[in-house]
This record gives C-alpha cells, structure tokens and sequence, in this order.
C-alpha cells in the first residue's frame, strides 16, 4: 500500500512538472493575443498569434528547411564552444600563472559587443556558415570556460583531503576527483551557453547568413511581412527550449550522484 502510494505521489508530481510549462506558455499567449487585441503595440510590429500561425501553415516547407539550417549552426558552433571552452577551462585550473596571464584577455573579448564584429567576420571569412560559427563560438565559450575553471578549483575539501589520503598522482586526483565534482559546474556554464547558442547564429545570419531563421527575420520583416518573421522567431525560440530540455537529460543521465544528493530536484 505504501509503495502504492508513492508511486502514485510521484506520478501526480511527474504530470504537475510537465503541465507547468505548458500553463505557463499559455498564459504568455493569452498575454500576447491581449496585448494584439486591445492594439497596446501596432500591429505591424506585434501581429496576433492567429497571424503568426497562418504565416506558418502558408509556407510549412520553407520554414523547416531554414530551421534546420539554424539548428545545425547552433549545434555545431555550441559543440565547438564546449570543447574549446572545456579545454581553456583547464588550462586556467591547472596553472595560475596562465590564469593571471589570460583572464583579463578573455574577459576583454566576452566584453566586446559580438554584433559589432559581424561586419568584420564577413570582410575576414566571406559569407556563409564560417561567420555565423564565429559568432556562436564568440557568444558561447565565456560561460563554458568561466564554469570549467571554477569547477575544478573549487574541488569539496572532503574530496581534497581523500586524494591526499591515497597518495594519488595529479592525472588519479584530476580523474577519479577534480573532473567529476566540476561536471555540476560545468554543466551550468554549458546550460547559460546554449540559448546564447542560438542568439549567436542568429546575430551571424543577420549579418551573413544566406538562409537559416535570421535570414527569414530580416527578409520578412524587411518588407513589412511581420506575421513571418514572428512565425521565425517563434521557431528560435523553440528550438532553444528543445536543445536546453535536451541538456537537461543529458545532465540527469551523466550526473544521477547530483539529483540524488541535492533536495533541488
């Protein structure tokens, strides 16, 4: 009776989290078709979500193939951005002369706002996907690096203390210690760099893309077509939700210790 019980809790629990998002997300368009319907934003900025849907069901087609060209961009600039930031990461973890040397470098170019290089990205590597990658990489790896580094310096001094207890060499201390007690770290950079991800090529596609969701933006909205480029933006934002739900799974598989020793979850 009592495991009756709380599978039953769990699964009330379990149906509860998945409505929430979808309770929330219909809040958001009851507040947008108010917000259309009593005009408090013109309509040729802020269409309706009707308009926004039918402009999808018109071209069903067009909007996939661009999505899918967004989607691989992301995918590609952000798993360049996690290996690259990953390995930066520890490069200042391990040295602290690298770190004083380097980090005001890093620091100094997270700081530059990323859109103002995209004409330059163009002039340096032409149109196509190698300034859009750019840009996802410029947006992504700060966060990456920033939660690598912090990850392994800030290694529980229980653990510290084990090592030192084993006699362990710094490869055993980094590889059966250090590295798996920075993967919650790490992970969190890897979550704050994903939607950026998607920021980022879109910025790219602005500036040099030939197809992609930002390309449809610009296009559409440029010749007062808003009802398409809202349907465009609509699918940015969804497939960042999919790719950070996606992160989500990946973390509760590599990480069951974290779920099961924290009461966040």
């Amino acid at each position: 009776m009592a495991g009756s019980t709380g599978r039953g809790s769990g699964l009330r629990a379990g149906t509860g989290a998945a409505l929430l998002p979808v309770a929330g997300l219909l809040i958001a368009l009851a507040a947008w078709w108010l917000i259309a319907w009593l005009e408090l934003v013109h309509p040729a900025a802020l269409p309706p979500p009707g308009d926004v849907f039918t402009a999808f069901v018109d071209k069903p087609a067009q909007m996939l193939e661009h999505t899918w060209a967004t989607l691989l961009e992301i995918l590609i600039g952000f798993a360049l951005s996690a290996v690259a930031g990953v390995l930066i990461g520890l490069s200042l973890a391990s040295s602290r002369t690298v770190e004083r040397m380097f980090t005001p470098l890093l620091v100094a170019v997270n700081a530059v706002p990323k859109i103002t290089l995209g004409p330059l990205l163009v002039v340096a590597l032409g149109w196509g996907q190698k300034p859009i990658l750019t840009m996802v990489f410029l947006l992504c790896f700060f966060p990456i690096v920033l939660s690598t580094a912090t990850g392994l310096t800030t290694t529980p001094a229980d653990l510290a203390e084990l090592v030192r207890s084993w006699n362990a060499s710094r490869w055993q201390a980094f590889r059966k210690v250090r590295f798996p007690a920075a993967l919650p770290q790490i992970f969190v950079g890897l979550k704050v760099a994903m939607p950026l991800a998607a920021i980022g090529a879109v910025i790219g596609e602005f500036q040099a893309g030939e197809d992609g969701l930002g390309y449809v933006i610009l296009q559409y909205a440029g010749v007062g077509d808003t009802a398409t480029a809202w349907a465009a933006i609509m699918l940015v934002a969804l497939v960042s939700i999919l790719l950070y739900a996606a992160l989500l799974l990946i973390e509760r598989l590599a990480l069951p210790w974290v779920r099961e020793t924290t009461s966040s979850h």
